[in-house]
């Protein structure tokens, strides 16, 4: 890959008492054939060994303590605080990528000068609910990239790699305290990119973790996810409603479309987690 400069990206992976996750994620992130990464892990009050197993790589990494739990959302925004790159990517501790994931992403970007490159993703627990991209094509409108990226539906914000300026620019945070802090970002990020590119042969692998917050069974938890998940429902509502009362693909609009491509996906989608192959259609 011939890229001018060499731009930097800052990879933040907040880590809380993923002792078995880690040392995976870790190694798909040092073993990347793109080199010029600052690894930042946001130590988020880790009670486990966690951060030992982080320390063994710790000439490639950079590590910043949170003095105690402050949760997902507080430990993103010191790693945007503390992030030196031109780039950044938010990777969650328990999940990987293929090892072509940043140098694929990053020449997309620099290509079309795009403020957001989006990647393809597979939730290893539900495959239909994955989203595989096939063509590289540059999304400008409202609709374009609303429909491309579906993050109405889907706003995990590690689909993104993101231009730093953009971020700062338009002072783009995580909302603490709240669970589903992804989509309120990642909804308000894709109205406000000047470009969106989407990328092929980009896999992000959202892990099935049993005992994660989304998988809780505890029921103070269930209930703060669902009063939080409505909370950000209703931000992408208004925010919607603000910004010209546009339509949101897979939700109030398009909802046939969206199940049926899920339902296609979720029947011809083959995945290997050695190899990150899956069949396309």
């Amino acid at each position: 890959m011939n890229i001018t400069n060499n731009p930097l990206i800052s990879v933040i992976i907040p880590v809380y008492n993923r002792e078995n996750h880690i040392k995976k994620c870790l190694e798909t992130i040092t073993n990347q054939s793109y080199k010029n990464l600052e690894i930042i892990v946001v130590n988020d009050g880790s009670t486990d060994s966690s951060m030992s197993i982080a320390k063994q790589y710790i000439d490639l990494i950079k590590i910043i303590d949170h003095p105690k739990n402050q949760g997902l959302s507080a430990a993103r925004n010191t790693g945007i605080d503390n992030a030196t790159g031109e780039y950044i990517h938010f990777m969650d501790d328990d999940d990987e990528v293929n090892l072509e994931f940043y140098e694929k992403l990053l020449k997309a970007s620099v290509e079309t000068d795009a403020d957001m490159a989006c990647c393809s993703f597979i939730n290893q627990q539900l495959l239909s609910k994955s989203q595989i991209i096939t063509k590289k094509k540059v999304y400008t409108s409202i609709k374009g990239k609303y429909t491309a990226t579906y993050v109405g539906k889907n706003g995990y914000c590690w689909r993104y790699l993101f231009k730093t300026s953009f971020l700062r620019k338009n002072n783009l945070r995580f909302e603490v305290g709240r669970l589903i802090e992804d989509l309120p970002f990642s909804f308000a990020a894709v109205f406000y990119a000047n470009k969106i590119v989407t990328v092929p042969n980009t896999e992000y692998i959202y892990v099935y973790t049993p005992n994660s917050i989304i998988n809780s069974i505890d029921e103070e938890k269930i209930k703060k996810l669902k009063k939080d998940y409505k909370h950000s429902k209703d931000f992408i509502f208004n925010f919607a409603k603000k910004n010209g009362n546009f339509k949101i693909p897979g939700v109030n609009t398009g909802k046939v479309q969206y199940f049926l491509k899920k339902v296609k996906l979720g029947l011809k989608l083959s995945l290997k987690h050695s190899s990150f192959k899956y069949l396309k259609f």
